[in-house]
């Protein structure tokens, strides 16, 4: 069994689709796969759904492992996260797209 561990930065993400979304429990639900996106991006390429601004569902393959992307850095520029988006290496585009904490659908 998986302990459930919410870190400062989880809790950070959870206040702000809190208060985006107006729901505590899909704050919770959704902090918690980021959380698991997270890891997945750092790791590897991972594969996720999120809403985009429009509406419309987007399917992404995207890294933020530095091994895959190191040449697409260019150090420019503030952290998404100041942001409340995370930023993402889409491997089929080759560029970087972000997206929004409360958007996130689903993890696979």
């Amino acid at each position: 069994m998986n302990a459930l561990v919410i870190t400062d930065t989880t809790s950070v993400r959870m206040n702000v689709i809190a208060q985006r979304t107006q729901n505590l429990l899909i704050a919770g639900a959704k902090a918690m796969m980021i959380e698991n996106l997270k890891h997945k991006l750092r790791t590897g390429v991972a594969h996720f759904i999120f809403q985009k601004k429009n509406g419309e569902l987007r399917e992404m393959f995207a890294t933020t492992n530095p091994s895959l992307v190191k040449r697409h850095i260019n150090g420019r520029g503030e952290s998404r996260e100041l942001y409340a988006t995370t930023a993402v290496f889409d491997c089929e585009l080759g560029e970087w797209r972000s997206f929004r904490w409360e958007s996130i659908v689903k993890v696979f």
